[in-house]
């Protein structure tokens, strides 16, 4: 049983450093062109299953995919990005400078102001992804922070380290977790994608 994860393609607050989240924000031109390259990618990845993000950004990326495997794309809220609260839609340099420090050094004991805690965010998204372990060879499209925040729990790494030991999912890439009876193991991570 083999999980495969991507990040959405670009968008244009992704380009320029905003905090999407929750807002829901289309792909941009890079993006579009970045998910022909993750359908090309499923075409002969022999997936059961393509599922996504239920926002925009991660659907558009998973569309091709889904089509490419001759599977159905479903969606599941729980792979939804985190909620960044008073940061959705600014970049850093907007924030107060206290609120990025707290932030900086511990991202989930001081998460963003008004934003979703995130250990209950890693809740969430385990609890689908451990599901999806059972389906046969999965592509999961869905988001930077909640993917880094997957894998945290279901790796054992702590999550107040989440930005430090996974500092990015790159944009439609593929990341592959194997799951066993002792758990899911790590494989590849950030594979890049015919550029």
């Amino acid at each position: 049983m083999t999980i495969f994860l991507s990040r959405h393609g670009r968008t244009d607050w992704s380009a320029r450093g905003l905090y999407a989240g929750v807002s829901d924000i289309e792909l941009d031109e890079e993006g579009h062109r970045q998910a022909g390259l993750l359908a090309d990618w499923a075409a002969a990845a022999e997936l059961t299953a393509v599922v996504a993000s239920p926002l925009v950004r991660a659907v558009q990326t998973a569309t091709g995919a889904a089509r490419a495997a001759g599977v159905p794309l479903r969606t599941d809220p729980r792979l939804r990005e985190l909620d960044f609260g008073v940061a959705e839609g600014r970049p850093r340099s907007d924030l107060d400078p206290e609120v990025v420090r707290a932030f900086e050094a511990d991202p989930v004991g001081s998460f963003l102001p008004g934003g979703e805690d995130p250990v209950k965010a890693i809740a969430r998204v385990t609890e689908c992804l451990t599901e999806l372990g059972s389906a046969g060879r999965v592509l999961v499209v869905a988001h930077n922070t909640i993917l880094r925040l997957a894998l945290c729990g279901l790796l054992g790494i702590p999550p107040v380290d989440y930005r430090r030991r996974l500092p990015l999912f790159e944009h439609a890439t593929v990341t592959e977790l194997t799951a066993g009876p002792s758990g899911m193991a790590l494989r590849r991570f950030n594979v890049p994608l015919g550029r």
